[in-house]
């Protein structure tokens, strides 16, 4: 039995649980006074909008440079993929699988799993609430390893000066990168995981 089912809603800042009055216009919180709602208003829209403007960002991210090594005077750019190779090149096959995997399978794996959690929700997929479940905690759980990238570069950058001799900058890539990391992790924030269970009478568990 679903929460809702039973007259109760849950609020989203403190998780306290407010008998449902559908009297009401607008509830609000016993406990902190925040708005309630039996569902996110607009979750979906919301959701689906951030996760294509990621999805348009993931373009450059991979596309232009990440960050420009300049030593002695000449500069090389290299995008995640020419990194990733560098380093593969060098012998490096663990630093090159780390970065490989957080910085390219990790947010595809997000926008591909929270697009596919987003159809299946919607057209009520025969997809299990479990495994619904399951692919939404991963994919909330796998989030913050995407800005692996982003902080080996800002430590290269603030540690990698030694004037016209060595120094690092961070590329149009890295903004890009960052943007894709920030807007599927609110994308995956927006989304209301209570949606999951609303079509479960239809899927086979």
């Amino acid at each position: 039995m679903r929460a809702i089912d039973a007259g109760l809603l849950i609020c989203h800042e403190c998780h306290q649980l407010n008998r449902h009055e559908p009297e009401l216009k607008r509830q609000y919180c016993s406990r902190c006074g925040g708005q309630v709602h039996a569902r996110r208003p607009n979750s979906l829209v919301r959701t689906w909008a951030l996760l294509l403007t990621a999805a348009i960002l993931y373009i450059p991210a991979n596309m232009l440079p990440i960050m420009t090594v300049n030593a002695l005077g000449q500069g090389q750019s290299d995008t995640i993929m020419s990194g990733v190779v560098t380093l593969v090149g060098h012998g490096m096959l663990p630093i090159a699988a780390v970065v490989f995997i957080a910085s390219i399978v990790v947010p595809t794996f997000k926008l591909v799993g929270i697009a596919l959690l987003l159809y299946s929700v919607q057209r009520h997929q025969p997809m299990s609430a479990r495994q619904r479940v399951l692919m939404y905690r991963f994919i909330e759980w796998i989030g913050r390893w995407s800005m692996l990238d982003i902080f080996v570069i800002a430590i290269l950058v603030a540690v990698v000066k030694f004037g016209s001799l060595a120094s690092i900058e961070p590329g149009m890539g890295a903004a890009a990168f960052a943007s894709v990391v920030i807007l599927t992790m609110l994308a995956a924030l927006t989304f209301d995981p209570r949606l999951i269970w609303d079509n479960t009478d239809d899927d086979h568990e």
